[in-house]
């Protein structure tokens, strides 16, 4: 078993990558990250937690398997790969639940894709995070080359892609690539506080913010402006908000969990989804 889904009461979903030494992802993996990306829809997961078992998060594509094919499959190979890995991030990045990524050790290639996608990642300090690709003559996946810039500015993003330097977990934080820099042995537990949070908050409002923000980076300021206006309209009047609402004028914790809460797609009038490819906070055009 390459990828593992749990979901708990509270409609968490801890998705965690299990496959030997650095997790890294054959076509197997890839489709197993699908699978759980579709149970989390199907679902309707509050939040996502991704995490990778072992030393490493995810050192990106399993270059064994790709060497050992000959020449007329592998381009056909790749192209499955990334079908399955991209279809992932898309269902990943169109969920109202938002994504947190765990993150320890060695990241690169299109394990780096996986934390770019995510709107709220936690490194632990031993982390180290490289692009990889055009150290072997390859060119970036699992959307990269689109999230990076987004997330550390276009010229920054060039560098990592081209020297593919090292970048350890403090200058990964300083340059946007992380939300939060934790102790290794308290990754585990701030990640699982973190996502369990937004998996009781206010989901709907989270997954309109995530896409106002995406959304931002290819509108103009004229249109945004509507767009904040529409949603907040839709957002105030929601079962959601009111509760939200109440509880504050009540002095009590909000119950955002009953079933019958406004969802973001119907409280979303004139809200994009972002484009495929990554996610939430930077984006994606998020989610």
């Amino acid at each position: 078993m390459r990828v593992t889904v749990d979901i708990d009461g509270d409609g968490l979903a801890r998705v965690e990558m299990c496959r030997g030494a650095g997790n890294a992802i054959d076509l197997a993996m890839a489709r197993a990250l699908l699978d759980a990306a579709r149970e989390c829809e199907k679902a309707q997961a509050r939040a996502v937690l991704l995490t990778g078992r072992g030393r490493s998060f995810c050192v990106g594509g399993d270059l064994k398997e790709f060497a050992a094919l000959p020449g007329e499959r592998l381009a056909g190979h790749l192209t499955d790969v990334t079908d399955a890995l991209h279809g992932a991030l898309r269902i990943l990045a169109g969920l109202d639940a938002p994504l947190v990524a765990a993150v320890q050790g060695a990241v690169a290639g299109a394990g780096l894709g996986l934390v770019t996608a995510a709107d709220v990642s936690l490194a632990a300090s031993d982390a180290g995070f490289t692009a990889a690709y055009t150290a072997i003559g390859y060119t970036p996946d699992a959307g990269v080359s689109w999230s990076l810039p987004r997330l550390v500015g276009p010229r920054r993003a060039v560098d990592l892609l081209l020297t593919n330097r090292r970048v350890p977990a403090a200058e990964a934080l300083q340059m946007g690539l992380v939300s939060r820099v934790v102790a290794p042995d308290r990754l585990d537990e701030e990640a699982v506080q973190t996502a369990g949070a937004l998996a009781r908050g206010a989901t709907a409002a989270y997954a309109a913010t995530r896409r106002l923000v995406g959304r931002a980076l290819s509108a103009s300021l004229d249109e945004h402006l509507d767009a904040e206006a529409r949603q907040l309209a839709a957002a105030a009047v929601s079962a959601e908000s009111r509760e939200g609402v109440a509880a504050f004028l009540d002095g009590r914790r909000p119950d955002f969990s009953w079933p019958d809460r406004a969802r973001s797609d119907a409280a979303s009038p004139g809200v994009a989804r972002p484009p495929a490819g990554g996610s939430g906070a930077a984006l994606p055009g998020s989610s």
